[in-house]
């Protein structure tokens, strides 16, 4: 397999997490955003959407990490991302989801490029577009994190499942954007767990051969 990819994308960082944590070997793709080669006709060729990630094997091209990861799942399904119960694994998907649907693609690189490059917002403006949308969603997710009283120092349950693959890159991006993060002590635990973790250390963006 060959995962086209960059190291600094959420999208990237989250499916790096998952193929880790399913003890996965991959062909890493280096895709420089910086330098607009996602939007190149040979990138083009093989994810017409011009987005990161992208996973390859044979003839097979799967985009959108939701669904590469849903597929690994499928595939791949030991060890699981998803709880054995429908009510668990509903719970956290739609954990993942808060940062997959909510977070995460109005903070992307090509929304704030708009920002900057079409609306002609400073810097302080992207911040606090950043701040507000991520503050509004970690709110909600710290709430819902407090209230399992059954949980263990992941998302969910006692090893980290979906929703630990999409938390971890966001925070990272947080801290990238200056959102304070004191307000959120069980996130800020959860990410400190998962960074315990091989698969999360090896999935950072700082430890990727294009970083």
């Amino acid at each position: 397999m060959k995962l086209y990819n960059f190291f600094r994308s959420g999208t990237s960082h989250r499916l790096r997490i998952a193929m880790n944590l399913k003890g996965l070997e991959v062909d890493y793709v280096a895709v420089d955003l910086r330098t607009e080669e996602h939007l190149g006709a040979a990138f083009k060729a093989l994810n017409p959407q011009g987005l990161v990630p992208a996973l390859a094997e044979g003839d097979l091209v799967l985009i959108q990490s939701p669904a590469i990861i849903e597929w690994l799942e499928e595939r791949y399904p030991s060890p699981a991302l998803l709880p054995a119960q429908p009510d668990d694994r509903a719970r956290v998907r739609a954990l993942a989801a808060i940062v997959g649907c909510d977070i995460h693609p109005i903070n992307n690189r090509r929304i704030l490029e708009y920002l900057r490059k079409t609306l002609g917002c400073d810097e302080a403006a992207v911040l606090a577009w950043c701040n507000t949308w991520i503050v509004d969603g970690f709110t909600a997710l710290e709430a819902l994190l407090e209230a399992d009283k059954a949980r263990g120092n992941f998302c969910f349950g006692h090893t980290p499942t979906l929703a630990d693959a999409y938390l971890i890159p966001q925070v990272e991006s947080a801290r990238r954007f200056k959102v304070d993060l004191t307000p959120f002590p069980n996130i800020l635990a959860i990410d400190a767990a998962c960074t315990e973790l091989d698969a999360f250390k090896r999935a950072a963006p700082g430890v990727q051969p294009d970083a």
